[in-house]
């Protein structure tokens, strides 16, 4: 009889485990992690948010998902809390309920993304489409119980750290003053919109001490008259340039003009396409960057957490240079002074030029990708391709932010000097928060 109930006990075993394995199939595949950070990019995409606001979207959405991931996983992830030293320690779980940590990691990133974007819930159909697929997979139902809590406890702390920002009262803050004066910034054509969010760089820093922390040097003086100044051999530079592009610089420049909202007008008519914006797209490299090297579910997503991480102080940082710089872009000079018809090949922004986003937040994220997956891992960058542009290949994550800098200058918005400079300030910001934050414990 004993011998009965052992080989019983044993078949109950063998079967429970295997019903474990089968839902861990489902909700432990990175495949799974990546599908939903595009699904926020998506939202992010149609409902039109600024990069730098997109910035903030991500880097909550993954940090929510992260901390689950070292709560569940304490032997080999560290907590964000403390080394991010604004960020409040995180809720553990119960030990004595079962939780499975990469489905509430899931959750978590779509509780909070629904949280910081908008309408409303616009991630609330998906999250339906995830829970039923754990049931569909045999997830227990005191597991997915457990699960759904524990993820809603999390993402109720990081929404509530989130608050803290200066986000709320940067929407109310005064607007940006524009003055006529020779260098300074002006609106730019077709849209002549307003100054983007010109308070960016009070927006509270992950890693950074500060927005100020990582200087750049002044932008070179706004010279015209003197054909040997740096200045308008910067601008002559950019108009060559735009006025010769090879059919490769050409791909380039479309292929990271990364244009959230870009103004089409056709004689009186006018309308808008949209495509994510730069943090957006090296959100898609990030995933890109899991699949090629097979990471496992915890690793992809400590990944994606440092990449948005970068990619918020990245931005932070800039828009704090470009504020204090208030460059103005060649397209105004040009028109003003050399050629009134001249256009750039992508559109112009519209903030500051000195110094280039572009440059600066692609070699923050290039600096954390390259940490995470490892140097000179060549890849094809097809996300674009949704919009009609053909895919490119790099030889490395920092080799993609080096072009993604040039591209700004063959699409015509940008001076060269202010690429440079950004690419070496981002690649500082990359390290600065490899160093700060030790994720894994190795």
């Amino acid at each position: 009889m004993k011998r009965f109930l052992f080989l019983i006990a044993g078949v109950i075993f063998v079967f429970t485990s295997c019903k474990k394995a089968d839902y861990q199939k489902v909700t432990h595949d990175p495949e799974l992690y990546r599908v939903t950070v595009k699904k926020l990019n998506d939202i992010v995409l149609e409902n039109n948010f600024p990069p730098v606001i997109a910035s903030r979207n991500y880097v909550y959405a993954n940090i929510a998902a992260y901390e689950v991931i070292a709560a569940g996983d304490p032997t080999h992830y560290r907590s964000l809390a403390g080394q991010i030293k604004h960020l409040p320690a995180m809720p553990q779980p119960d030990k004595g309920k079962e939780i499975d940590f990469q489905f509430a990691s899931l959750l978590s990133f779509c509780i909070v993304g629904n949280a910081v974007t908008f309408p409303e819930g616009s991630m609330s159909v998906y999250v339906d489409e995830l829970k039923q697929k754990a049931k569909d997979a045999g997830m227990p139902s005191d597991v997915f119980k457990n699960t759904v809590a524990y993820s809603d406890t999390v993402a109720k702390s990081i929404m509530k750290w989130s608050k803290k920002d200066h986000y709320a009262q940067t929407r109310s803050a005064s607007k940006y003053t524009v003055v006529r004066k020779d260098g300074r910034w002006i609106p730019t054509p077709p849209m002549y919109a307003q100054a983007l969010e010109p308070h960016w760089g009070e927006i509270r820093t992950m890693v950074l001490d500060s927005a100020s922390q990582i200087p750049a040097p002044e932008p070179p003086p706004y010279n015209m008259t003197d054909k040997n100044s740096v200045f308008y051999k910067s601008v002559m530079y950019v108009k060559g340039k735009v006025d010769s592009l090879t059919e490769d610089q050409t791909h380039m420049a479309d292929f990271w003009d990364d244009n959230a909202f870009k103004l089409n007008v056709i004689g009186h008519a006018s309308f808008a396409t949209k495509k994510f914006g730069p943090a957006g797209h090296w959100m898609n490299i990030a995933g890109i960057g899991s699949a090629m090297t097979k990471a496992d579910f915890n690793t992809t997503v400590a990944a994606y957490t440092k990449a948005s991480i970068a990619l918020f102080d990245a931005f932070i940082n800039c828009w704090y240079v470009k504020y204090k710089a208030n460059s103005v872009r060649p397209e105004t000079v040009i028109n003003k002074l050399i050629d009134p018809d001249w256009k750039p090949h992508i559109q112009t922004p519209p903030f500051p030029e000195y110094i280039s986003g572009h440059a600066v937040i692609s070699a923050a994220a290039a600096e954390t990708l390259t940490d995470s997956y490892g140097d000179n891992k060549a890849y094809t960058d097809s996300s674009e391709s949704e919009f009609g542009i053909p895919a490119r290949s790099f030889k490395s994550f920092r080799a993609a932010a080096q072009e993604a800098a040039i591209s700004r200058v063959y699409g015509g918005i940008h001076y060269k000097i202010a690429c440079d400079i950004g690419n070496a300030n981002g690649r500082q910001i990359g390290d600065l928060v490899n160093k700060k934050l030790q994720l894994k414990i190795k």
